[in-house]
């Protein structure tokens, strides 16, 4: 089995990650076109030269190794890494789940990390277009955070995986298979041992940050529809 599961940043996919990563039976792959996405667009980006540096820049060729790789993968995929012109026939044979987080969470958690954030950096109207594209389990971070082991179950049930308890927590510290972007983005991740609590309020945006969430608002609430 091969699961691509989709999601924008800042949306508990590390966490999703290190879940499936726990499992003897599961090889991970952290953001596979990742680079390809640096090199296509040039967009500035943390980290971006060790980014270019370590990982793939041609798509083709990412798209050549997930098709040929054999046994179980579990792939975290950002929505707006996949540019036109990428090749998507590696995707027919995978499982597709969608990483659903209200984007005003992300939007707060985002503008930590990097400045000015654009409504492509968040991934939300690529998540639509990637649901219409391959359907499959809409999954919501807050229902994974506020019950770990019922929605764990529910999204193994609904992509015909055995659940396995080790889903629920793992080492903490940085994993083997983090890409070299972890060092920016994972410091809260690694501290853990599982799945956080459950979220607060939402908090509170303004200006451009308010802008951003009124323009991401109409595909949440889309995907948010086919939850489980």
């Amino acid at each position: 089995m091969k699961i691509a599961m989709w999601s924008g940043p800042r949306n508990l996919s590390t966490a999703m990650m290190y879940s499936f990563g726990n499992r003897v039976d599961m090889t991970v792959w952290d953001e596979p076109f990742y680079a390809a996405y640096l090199a296509a667009t040039g967009v500035e980006h943390p980290m971006r030269d060790e980014v270019l540096a370590a990982g793939q820049t041609d798509a083709q060729a990412v798209a050549d190794a997930i098709a040929e790789s054999s046994g179980p993968l579990f792939m975290k995929l950002m929505n707006f890494h996949m540019q036109p012109g990428f090749p998507f026939d590696w995707a027919d044979d995978c499982v597709h789940v969608h990483l659903l987080r209200h984007p005003a969470r992300v939007i707060a958690s985002y503008a930590l990390k990097r400045d000015k954030p654009t409504i492509d950096d968040l991934g939300f109207l690529q998540q639509q277009n990637m649901f219409d594209r391959f359907p499959g389990p809409v999954i919501s971070s807050f229902d994974i955070r506020r019950q770990p082991e019922e929605y764990v179950r529910r999204l193994c049930e609904a992509i015909g995986l055995p659940f396995d308890e080790s889903m629920l927590s793992w080492p903490a510290g940085p994993k083997h298979f983090d890409g070299v972007w972890a060092a920016h983005w994972y410091d809260a991740v690694h501290r853990s041992t599982g799945f956080a609590g459950a979220e607060e309020e939402l908090p509170e945006l303004s200006g451009e940050l308010a802008d951003l969430l009124e323009q991401a608002l109409p595909a949440y609430e889309a995907l948010y529809a086919h939850k489980l």
